[in-house]
């Protein structure tokens, strides 16, 4: 995968979760559950190969974790 898609990946997922930290998702399952399918949504549409997206959707979420922390 291309770093330039890479960044945009980033770069597109670090924005959505920036307007949603306001909720304390950590904690609430309904809020991971979104989180999780808006990260899926965004690996499809920059072609993020299939068999790699639980893989890479468990990973932003524990790097999102330590993010998060850091803005509040």
């Amino acid at each position: 995968m291309a770093i330039i898609t890479l960044k945009k990946i980033a770069h597109e997922l670090t924005e959505n979760l920036r307007r949603k930290v306001s909720v304390d998702w950590e904690k609430r399952d309904s809020v991971r559950a979104k989180l999780r399918l808006m990260v899926k949504r965004i690996l499809r549409k920059y072609k993020y190969p299939p068999d790699k997206q639980d893989e890479a959707i468990r990973l932003v979420l524990q790097q999102t974790e330590q993010l998060c922390a850091g803005w509040m």
